[in-house]
Parts: C-alpha cells; structure tokens; sequence
C-alpha cells in the first residue's frame, strides 16, 4: 500500500492535500437559483443542498447515479456478551440484502439507489479491542484502501452505511476516545441491548479505552486500535469520494464514529458531507453536534444498513431536480421583481 513508510502514511498525505470545493460551479449554481421561478431562499435548506452538490462536484447540481455502498464486519468484542445478537447475523443479514429482503432494498427500489455490500473477511473477526487492537496498522491500511475501491464503478452521490453485530460498541468507544466525557454518554442499546447486556456493553467499551488510552492521540491509531473493518473501509470511501469529487451522505452512529476520524485528522475533511439522518441511538446527536453538521432527516430509526441515509439521498435528488428542472422567470414568462 505504502511508497513512503508505514502503511498510514499514505494517507496522512492525502488528509493533508485534500482538494475543496469548486467556485466557479457554486458561483453559477447560485446565480441559476436567483433567475428561478420562486421567491429566493423558499425551497429552504433544497437550496442550499443543491449549492452544496455544485461546489463539490463540480458541476451543475445533478444525481443521475447515486449509490448506497454497505460495508459489513464482525468484531472479537461480541465474546463478552454486549449484543443479544450472534456475529454469524452479519452474514446472515448480507445474504438478505444480497436477495433483496431487508429494509434498504426496498427503499433503494423506492428512490432509484444503486446498491454494493462489501464482506469484509467476516469468518474473521477483529481484535477483541478489550485486550488487543482491533487490526494492525498494515490490514487497517489495506482495508481503508479497499474501501476507497467501493467507487470505482462510478457514482455522483456516495450514500454510507454499514452491517456489523457490536459495532455500536465500536462506534462508543471510538467517540469516547476522540471527544472524552463519560462512557455511559455514548453506550446505548444498539440491536437491543438492555439490562446486564448493557452493562457490559458499557463495560466493554470503558476498558478498551482504558487498555488503549496511552496509543490515542492519533485518530488513525483510534481508528485501528478501536475500530472495524467496515469503520476503516467506509472512512476510505469517504476520502476517496473527496477526492473523485463525489458528495457524500453518511448515515448513521457507526457511519459518523468512522467520518470522525476523517475530521480529527484535518478540520475540512467531512465539507463534502451531509448527514442524513439522526438516529435513534442517544449518542448520535452529540457525535453530529461533534461534527458541526445539521442531519437531514430525524425520523428515530437506528436499523443502520443506510437506511436513514438512503432515505435522505430522495431529498437530495429533489433538490438537484428543482435546481435543473425550473424553469426561469424568463422562461416562463413570470414577472420577477427581485
């Protein structure tokens, strides 16, 4: 993976040289919204959404291939008992999207969604982060890489999401090292787990920071230590979405633990993202908040697949449709005086 040292260094590199967004399409985005048939600024937050699609793709705001892109992972911190689910329900959960069964199928179908599952090495599970790291610094590297790939199909809107049993607990711990504050603040139930399951869920996640707490000052050390396949792979996707000028919607707790890496390494890493949803898990919102984003959509789900994300990619598709498909006061002979 790496010219230059150790396998993360590659990356250091592009987080650094990240490219911002397109004024000149931003300038001409602004300049259409002004001519169309509409009082200005009364399509609210569509506007600035189809302002945001300009600056950074480049190019008139428009979504004519967008993609859901899932990354699925098993974790060796299930062995302690923090989710009432088995890891094999990872896999058994990729099956049901492979055939069209789960709840993001049927709103992909709904809203035209094209739709990849990545399996990342799911017979393995990561480190037990109580005692181990989740990965070594080459396989976190290599996995990241690998979900950079997720785009190479082509795409104009990257939607994010993730299938991973325990990786709530992932996500907890991950916000807790970067942001601080108390573990109980960022545990919540996830699939389900309530009573003593909880307990050690916030057990867990309390000792794996413990265990690591010397190692995270590096967010990519947080992310390899504390982390998980699908964490690394959608973090890669995110970058590599920067980089191909690709508008990003990330979904939800595990989806924004893994975006905030990104953004704890350089402050404008996540300008090419909205957050789609906020969900159900309590944590959410202050790791949103974290972020300094406004989600779109609050509707209380926390199913994760990118469900809640994929049902704001409708909203953005609207916007990009209002922005082009309008006509101008010039065109349809209505007086403008503004």
């Amino acid at each position: 993976m790496s010219v230059s040292g150790m396998p993360f260094d590659d990356f250091r590199v592009l987080l650094r040289e990240l490219p911002g967004p397109d004024q000149r399409a931003l300038v001409a985005a602004r300049e259409r919204d002004a001519q169309l048939t509409k009082p200005p600024g009364s399509l609210g937050r569509l506007e600035e959404i189809a302002f945001w699609l300009a600056a950074w793709s480049g190019r008139s705001p428009a979504v004519n291939r967008p993609l859901v892109a899932i990354f699925a992972g098993n974790h060796g911190v299930t062995k302690h008992g923090i989710t009432p689910f088995p890891p094999s329900v990872t896999q058994q959960m990729v099956e049901n999207f492979a055939a069209g069964g789960a709840a993001i199928n049927q709103i992909c179908v709904t809203h035209d969604l094209g739709l990849k599952i990545f399996d990342l090495a799911l017979d393995y599970p990561t480190g037990d982060i109580t005692v181990e790291p989740a990965l070594s610094e080459r396989d976190c590297a290599a996995t990241m890489a690998f979900g950079m790939e997720a785009i190479a199909g082509g795409t104009d809107l990257l939607v994010i999401g993730e299938m991973g049993i325990g990786n709530t607990t992932i996500a907890a711990a991950i916000n807790l090292a970067l942001y601080g504050g108390t573990v109980e603040e960022w545990v919540g139930p996830g699939t389900g787990s309530h009573g003593d399951v909880l307990e050690r869920k916030i057990a867990a996640v309390k000792t794996a920071v413990e265990f690591h707490k010397d190692h995270l000052s590096d967010p990519l050390e947080v992310l390899r230590r504390l982390g998980g396949r699908e964490v690394a792979a959608m973090a890669g996707a995110i970058l590599a979405a920067r980089m191909e000028k690709i508008p990003v919607l990330i979904d939800g707790y595990v989806a924004t633990a893994a975006a905030a890496i990104l953004k704890a390494i350089n402050p404008s890493a996540l300008d090419h993202c909205l957050i789609g949803h906020v969900s159900g898990e309590p944590g959410h919102l202050a790791a949103i908040e974290k972020l300094g984003k406004t989600p779109l959509l609050a509707l209380g789900m926390r199913l994760g697949e990118g469900t809640g994300a994929a049902l704001a990619a409708g909203i953005v598709k609207s916007a990009a449709a209002c922005h082009s498909g309008m006509a101008t006061f010039a065109q349809a002979g209505v007086t403008n005086t503004h």
